[in-house]
């Protein structure tokens, strides 16, 4: 299945511009690649960079370009655990690409160079292939999608998808490129993306935003993500003892009183909810399903389990505790109190 967001041209139009090969990655070291990915943002940071990514916010990566934290290199993916999909899609990029080739007729051919933007230096990609033999597109992207993933290409290219090609498009001059993707490992789409130019000047103003942040090292405002929420641990992961005063300040008294309007909110929305819920299980009795108009319920015992009684064992074997006893760091925990 091949589906096109804007007709083919017959002959590929000249390239506004070259990319420049800012370093070749055949053979580099996973600490070198890594420190080439901090000079800039690449493919794979474009939606996340401009807020925009499902998985990760801005936040994380900006954590990641100032080196606070440790992004995932060539050596940490292919020590991937088999239940990542990231490992699958390593593994499988390979065949997706050779089956591109057999649907369409192109050749592809891999790319191991870091590319950058000849204007925007801080602009790089990483591409999986070059496409030849087909004069209306320069690049293909392979991607696998699996029983959850799936969904996310139910509509077409997913958005953060098309941010990541339309960057790399950028980055490369090119006008188009198609985006492969295997379906739950059985059925192949192809996808073309061409160049919209409109939306890369502004997928570059807001990139360059976000680089502002790293290149002044100022934090970006947190999302309300659970991507966020895990940056800011990481962030601020020891509280001081300091006591803020902020009772004259208008701006965050103001969110501190919407965070109570919603909490009170969320408390009556969460109590209708289990009316609504044991008024239906109510009737249900002891029956295991019931169908409505619009859906269904179901209400089932789970299975019987046996756990382990820590506090009987560690009362009869003490000593057990010192032999086999782990370390777990604390975490920030942000309660809310209300004046009475």
């Amino acid at each position: 299945m091949i589906h096109n967001t804007h007709p083919d041209v017959a002959v590929r139009a000249r390239l506004p511009h070259r990319p420049i090969r800012l370093a070749s990655t055949k053979h580099l070291p996973q600490q070198d690649w890594l420190a080439i990915r901090q000079q800039g943002i690449g493919s794979s940071d474009a939606a996340a960079a401009v807020g925009l990514n499902p998985y990760q916010s801005m936040l994380a990566l900006w954590l990641i370009k100032t080196g606070r934290q440790a992004s995932i290199g060539n050596d940490a993916e292919a020590n991937l655990d088999q239940a990542d999909p990231m490992y699958w899609g390593k593994i499988l990029e390979p065949i997706v690409a050779q089956h591109y080739q057999q649907r369409t007729g192109a050749k592809v051919r891999r790319v191991n160079a870091v590319l950058q933007h000849p204007e925007q230096p801080w602009m790089l990609a990483n591409l999986d292939y070059r496409i030849s033999g087909d004069s209306s597109v320069g690049i293909l992207e392979c991607k696998t999608a699996g029983e959850f993933g799936a969904r996310r290409w139910k509509d077409g290219v997913p958005d953060d998808i098309q941010l990541q090609v339309q960057h790399q498009l950028a980055v490369t001059g090119e006008h188009a490129a198609d985006v492969a993707v295997l379906i739950c490992g059985q059925r192949l789409q192809i996808h073309r993306i061409h160049r919209d130019d409109a939306l890369i000047n502004r997928l570059i103003a807001l990139e360059q935003q976000f680089w502002h942040y790293v290149e002044t090292d100022t934090a970006p405002p947190a999302d309300g993500s659970a991507s966020a929420q895990h940056a800011l641990q990481q962030l601020y992961p020891r509280d001081s003892g300091l006591v803020l005063d902020w009772q004259d300040n208008e701006v965050l008294s103001a969110a501190f009183d919407a965070l109570i309007d919603v909490r009170t909110e969320l408390e009556a929305c969460q109590q209708h909810e289990d009316q609504l819920k044991q008024r239906i299980q109510q009737a249900m009795g002891d029956a295991s399903q019931a169908v409505f108009a619009h859906g269904s319920v179901s209400w089932k015992r789970s299975k019987d389990s046996s756990s382990l009684d820590h506090k009987r064992l560690l009362n009869d074997q003490p000593h057990l505790l010192e032999q086999y006893s782990i370390s777990k760091a604390g975490s920030r925990r942000f309660l809310v109190q209300v004046n009475a």
